[in-house]
């Protein structure tokens, strides 16, 4: 498979049209596949709360757009941001096991995201 301009395109309007303002699009080869590889159409106004993942790092990269990361700590603290704009060359972080984040989006944004293991909802624990 291509990761082309149509394709980005094609994701960047479902996330445009989604309730939730955003849209995912796997890139697994199989269902048994036990790795999260996926493209991530994000639109400005989504909403995604701040949250951790406690079995896996987090790689992000953008392939369009702008957005930030936003690290936090225990307490809702912002202790670290990053702007990710690959325009300017800033095109992805590692998110460390259990680190706190969320993320604010300036404009209609395509990131690439991997994580370890199969994917599984957020626990409440994972969620401040």
């Amino acid at each position: 498979m291509e990761l082309n301009e149509k394709l980005l395109n094609e994701l960047a309007e479902k996330a445009r049209l989604s309730e939730r303002r955003r849209m995912n699009f796997d890139l697994r080869t199989t269902a048994d596949d036990q790795s999260q590889r996926m493209l991530n159409a994000l639109e400005p106004d989504t909403v995604l709360p701040i949250h951790r993942h406690t079995k896996s790092t987090e790689v992000v990269v953008i392939l369009r757009g702008r957005m930030d990361e936003i690290f936090y700590d225990d307490n809702r603290h912002e202790i670290a941001r990053y702007h990710l704009d690959a325009s300017k060359g800033t095109y992805g972080l590692s998110i460390p096991m259990g680190q706190w984040h969320g993320i604010e989006v300036f404009e209609p944004t395509v990131i690439l995201e991997c994580k370890d293991g199969a994917w599984e909802p957020l626990k409440p624990e994972d969620v401040l």
